[in-house]
């Protein structure tokens, strides 16, 4: 379900903590499995944190580039992911990890299954501030045909049950300036990892 709108009030308050979040645990490209470096920047925060290294896709409490607990996810997250849960038939959703992800121009996400978390009972809840972007929405392989959603900012996508592993992606996010993120789009998502 795409939410029009729906975090467009409390944006600016919400990509304030983006930035307290990125002092203490500064976005960065992580490497795949495979060796090549994402084309988004990263960090997270919450209880786990979700990372990608040579060793694998995984969830954990420490940043390793800091040594440090992520920074705790603000309140205004945690409410915000609850409501629009609720708001996509998720009543009693509370994420205990929330990505941060930043694309610049050019920067993509290729299409995916989110699951490496315990339980996939739990929702996805996705929040675009920024830039406008073109939201890939797939099938249950990687092969079928993705719909594609333009996602502007203060938007929020929430999907699960059946469609909880549905691959997804970001197609190459275009030029331009946001007068809240400047030339970028930042994304949160928010899931129950543990």
């Amino acid at each position: 379900m795409i939410l029009r709108g729906f975090a467009l009030l409390e944006a600016a308050p919400i990509f304030g903590h983006v930035n307290k979040i990125a002092a203490v645990s500064p976005f960065r490209h992580m490497i795949t499995p495979g060796g090549f470096r994402m084309s988004i920047a990263m960090t997270n925060c919450g209880k786990v944190g979700w990372i990608s290294d040579r060793k694998g896709y995984r969830y954990t409490e420490i940043d390793p580039e800091t040594g440090s607990h992520w920074p705790a996810m603000p309140s205004l997250f945690s409410q915000l992911s609850e409501r629009a849960a609720t708001a996509g038939g998720f009543a009693g959703f509370a994420s205990d990890a929330c990505l941060v992800n930043r694309y610049e121009p050019g920067a993509r996400l290729t299409l995916h299954q989110d699951k490496d978390e315990a339980d996939f009972r739990h929702p996805i809840v996705s929040v675009s501030l920024g830039l406008p972007a073109t939201f890939l929405f797939g099938g249950n392989t990687r092969k079928e045909r993705p719909r594609r959603y333009r996602l502007e900012s203060g938007d929020v996508v929430v999907w699960g049950g059946p469609a909880r592993l549905t691959y997804h992606g970001v197609a190459p996010l275009k030029d331009g300036v946001s007068d809240l993120t400047g030339a970028c789009r930042i994304n949160l998502t928010f899931r129950k990892a543990s």
